[in-house]
């Protein structure tokens, strides 16, 4: 009979109250931390008969089961693995932070293939029991001949008390919380199994949930809460679309069904699988960081680490599992590392593999897919170099005639009209008046209304030598000029219409160009600066305050003196008991240009609206 006291050494750089109220940054996190014990436990007597070490039967029924009491305020976690002996008790439990996984994997590293599917190396794991016990108790027997079933009490304190167990009579452990007051949360069994599927949902060890405190319905299936073989784990060439698109379903509680996805699987120069998604978008403002769950050998860590998953592709959902991490004890975050450097740029380049792969194999469904991917791929641009130069030869454009073509092919078309110069579109509905101007000179725009459109220009600008990105309202093509005269007569005409402009409008804007348009319908039209135009959107996108006039848009006013209007208007300039008429025209012509371009302010609608009503009474 077994009956010992006594203190849990400590190393000197483990404080144990501290282990009780730090260790963790989340305090549900011991459930996880307990299975995975339970897990090991059972991944080490495997391996043993494998091995041949131990005689028994691989296919026994391994697993770990959670019983929750609310009544007697306890939480026990069971399984059938490897056990302990009494000298094993006193090595891995009353030393903190001496690990037995590794001290297991040392022992037989010369006899293993792959050591991994050993969870606990962190040997703080079991400790995490005291972040919500008052008492914590081990009952264990362990799988060598003639062992004796052990149990080791502790109270949250150094000290332990060691003796011969009653309860245990098969191979294994038993972990039993005795649930403080401040903790109680967790005697819930709907919050243990939230738990439980939030970060053990792909443990390689079958878990089951019991409550002790109801009736067991015999002709009830029991079902495991995990699924031991996650989809990631198989080979891409054994996994159906249909297979994808379930564990999508399934992961992340999504029933739109994603555009596509890539199949993550390295075993050399380090272990990585996963499934990364690209979720389908209703519109923009569906765009909010995706969820990708961060695995190590199939125990949940956290979701969206950003050292391993780089930021843009966190627009994204997915599974990734590392073994090859180096997490901290607690297992929530990544320490400074070479190979997550490594590991992050590995995943950067197989999701610009799997684009370039789609453009070339599947032009038509990567133009498809074009709506919902862009802004991703043009935030990555934006933020990774490297990814850019991968894929920048398959960044594709709508255009105006509803193809899609990459920069190259646009430039490619348009190079007699307008070489180098690449015409946008940001707005369909309020640009139509330039649109038709470019239809019907079979001219061509790319249509850019995102967001992110005008960080993308110019991050393009600086990257592609002489390309220069020009709205459709900012400039006039010379496609859609009429050749003017050098003379003159011509000049003397330029000067004399901008004048009467000038006059007439009284500082309504600031700047004209008289010009000959082959449109010879449309009298004025409104240009805005692009340069302007970009650093005052820039401003109040990121909401600066700016002086009155600071970072305005450059607006001139177009006059096609090939107009009938405009023509009539010199003439009429010249009478001088007509000079109200040519002020009414003037202001009205302004008008009609400022509308084709964007809507005008409370105050230049009334106007407008006034001397449309004085229009028509002279007309009657």
């Amino acid at each position: 009979m077994i009956k010992e006291n006594g203190n849990i050494s400590i190393h000197t750089e483990n404080i144990f109250p501290i282990i009780k109220k730090w260790l963790y940054s989340d305090k549900d996190i011991f459930i996880r931390e307990l299975i995975s014990n339970g897990c090991d436990a059972i991944s080490k007597y495997k391996r043993l008969v494998t091995l041949g070490e131990v005689s028994g039967d691989i296919n026994e029924g391994f697993k770990v089961t959670v019983s929750v009491n609310k009544e007697n305020k306890t939480l026990k976690f069971i399984d059938n693995g490897i056990g302990m002996t009494e000298e094993e008790v006193k090595k891995y439990i009353n030393q903190v932070a001496f690990s037995g996984a590794e001290d297991f994997i040392e022992k037989y590293k010369d006899k293993m293939d792959d050591s991994k599917d050993i969870i606990g190396h962190f040997g703080l794991g079991f400790y995490s029991a005291f972040m919500v016990s008052k008492q914590v108790k081990i009952d264990t027997l362990s799988f060598k001949e003639g062992a004796e079933p052990i149990t080791w009490v502790c109270d949250g304190g150094t000290e332990y008390e060691l003796t011969t167990s009653e309860e245990r009579t098969t191979r294994g452990t038993t972990i039993t919380l005795f649930i403080d007051e401040e903790s109680e949360e967790f005697l819930e069994e709907y919050k243990v199994r939230e738990i439980i599927n939030k970060y053990c949902g792909f443990l390689p060890t079958e878990i089951y949930l019991e409550n002790e405190n109801e009736e067991k319905k015999e002709d009830k299936e029991i079902k495991p809460l995990n699924d031991i073989a996650p989809l990631w784990a198989k080979a891409p060439k054994d996994c159906t679309d249909e297979e994808y698109k379930e564990f999508y379903r399934k992961v992340f509680m999504d029933f739109n069904e994603p555009l596509f996805w890539i199949h993550l699987n390295v075993d050399y120069p380090f272990n990585l699988k996963g499934i990364l998604y690209f979720p389908k978008l209703n519109n923009e403002f569906e765009i909010v960081e995706g969820k990708v769950k961060l695995y190590n050998n199939q125990v949940f860590v956290a979701d969206n680490i950003k050292e391993v998953i780089p930021e843009f592709l966190l627009l994204l959902k997915g599974t990734i599992d590392c073994p090859d991490l180096p997490l901290n004890v607690s297992r929530s975050f990544l320490q400074k590392d070479r190979d997550v450097m490594k590991i992050s740029k590995h995943i950067v380049k197989k999701v610009a593999d799997k684009l370039v792969e789609l453009f070339k194999n599947d032009r038509e469904n990567y133009n498809n897919f074009w709506k919902d991917i862009q802004v991703f791929i043009k935030y990555g641009c934006l933020k990774d170099e490297k990814f850019y130069e991968k894929i920048k030869d398959i960044l594709i454009f709508k255009t105006m005639k509803g193809d899609y073509v990459t920069l190259k092919e646009y430039l490619e078309e348009c190079k007699e009209k307008h070489e180098n110069k690449v015409f946008y579109i940001s707005d369909e509905k309020q640009q139509s008046q330039y649109i038709k101007m470019f239809e019907a000179y079979d001219l061509n725009a790319v249509i850019l209304d995102t967001t992110i459109d005008n960080h993308f220009i110019s991050f393009l600008e600086t990257h592609e030598s002489g390309v220069k990105f020009t709205r459709i309202d900012s400039d006039i093509s010379e496609t859609l000029k009429s050749k003017d005269e050098d003379s003159e007569e011509s000049k003397n005409l330029n000067t004399k219409l901008e004048g009467i402009f000038k006059d007439s409008l009284n500082g309504k804007i600031a700047k004209f160009s008289i010009e000959s348009l082959k449109n010879e319908a449309t009298p004025a039209m409104i240009v805005i600066s692009e340069e302007s135009r970009r650093m005052s959107e820039m401003s109040k996108m990121f909401g600066g305050m700016q002086m009155p006039g600071m970072f305005t848009e450059e607006k001139t006013l177009v006059i096609n003196k090939n107009n009938n209007l405009i023509k009539k208007l010199i003439s009429l300039s010249e009478d001088e008991a007509k000079k109200e008429d040519v002020n009414f025209i003037c202001n009205h012509i302004l008008d009609l240009a400022l509308i084709s371009n964007k809507e005008l302010n409370v105050d230049e609608m009334d106007a407008f609206i006034k001397r449309s009503n004085e229009l028509l009474n002279k007309l009657v």
